[in-house]
């Protein structure tokens, strides 16, 4: 039987969490082979070169920026650890993978590359206001993304 591939897009907000959850309850749970991939998409890097436009930073203010970075990265990735250890999964193989870019392309991306049956993704809720202004990145991921997506909404 072929291994089921679920990716869950996970960020440092509840929503996030929740639909992490979700997925085990609901998905995870009624799947014998699976394996689940936690991916975190890191913001672009606010720093250019001299040659191109943007911000120029001292050598101290980039170390400082790479390092809140990582930590956010592990903090992330710790959060969806433990949920992961709640549910004590034995069906179910658990890889990370942090991605570095604009989250709705790095996420459609990923699930193409890995192949993923599902992906999983909380919402923010925002409403059509702030969505059309800010974009949606769940919005963009359900039209794009090759493969089934859940949005799952906090309650």
């Amino acid at each position: 039987m072929k291994e089921r591939k679920i990716v869950v897009a996970v960020d440092e907000s509840e929503e996030s969490m929740y639909a992490l959850s979700w997925c085990f309850t609901n998905l995870i749970s009624h799947t014998n082979n699976c394996k689940l991939v936690l991916l975190y998409v890191k913001p672009p890097p606010l720093i250019y070169s001299p040659a191109g436009k943007g911000y120029i930073f001292s050598n101290d203010v980039v170390v400082a920026l790479e390092q809140y970075g990582k930590q956010l990265t592990d903090s992330v990735m710790e959060r969806a650890g433990a949920i992961c250890s709640n549910f004590n999964p034995t069906n179910v193989s658990v890889e990370r993978v942090v991605g570095s870019g604009d989250a709705k392309e790095v996420i459609c991306s990923a699930v193409q590359k890995l192949t993923a049956d599902t992906l999983v993704m909380g919402t923010h809720g925002y409403g059509f206001f702030k969505r059309a202004l800010l974009g949606s990145v769940s919005d963009h991921c359900a039209k794009h993304a090759n493969c089934s997506v859940v949005i799952v909404k906090h309650p």
